[in-house]
């Protein structure tokens, strides 16, 4: 019988490290597989299509909603769409592959309702909001406005930690990498 795979899902508000921590994983011979998000959001210099994320217009975005191809999406701010696509998860799993996913808080608590003990949700937090406000300063890829949202929207999700299966608070890059990845064995073994 083919086993099937396990979730293992990622949130946290911007800047608290949770994508390098799950690029990390990903360099661990842990045998997962990367869940690649659509966004309608602009495709940053270093980023690639497939690798990083489905980079889709609006109305692309808004065809795959209506026609039901996510198993979470959101609009996180005005025409910027994200959300992870059905088809490639059930492919994954069916394999018996473990699928990671770098999610926002709302969308890893609906994959959650949606595959429930198949996942684990890791919630990934800067030591305080002061600390995030200067990572994201020092990451240098918002404007000032842009800055302020995401502020805003951190206070919003850390209201969500609660429902996550583990938190993580990434003081120390290194220590959160390796709590992270022993949460994963732990689940996956």
């Amino acid at each position: 019988m083919n086993k099937q795979g396990k979730l293992i899902i990622f949130a946290a508000p911007s800047g608290s490290g949770k994508t390098s921590i799950v690029k990390f994983l990903l360099n661990q011979n842990l045998s997962l597989s990367f869940s690649v998000s659509a966004t309608t959001r602009p495709k940053r210099p270093d980023e690639k299509e497939g690798i990083d994320y489905f980079f889709l217009s609006v109305k692309q975005f808004q065809e795959k909603i209506v026609s039901d191809d996510f198993i979470e999406w959101e609009e996180v701010y005005k025409d910027n769409y994200y959300g992870t696509l059905k088809s490639d998860v059930d492919k994954l799993l069916e394999k018996g592959q473990n699928v990671i996913f770098d999610v926002d808080v709302l969308g890893a608590l609906n994959i959650k309702k949606i595959y429930g003990n198949q996942a684990l949700t890791l919630f990934v937090k800067a030591p305080s909001v002061e600390e995030l406000v200067e990572r994201l300063k020092i990451r240098g890829t918002e404007n000032e406005e842009v800055l302020m949202r995401r502020v805003e929207k951190a206070n919003y999700e850390l209201s969500f930690e609660k429902d996550f299966d583990f938190t993580i608070i990434n003081n120390n890059l290194e220590v959160a990498q390796r709590e992270a990845k022993q949460l994963v064995l732990n689940f996956i073994n």
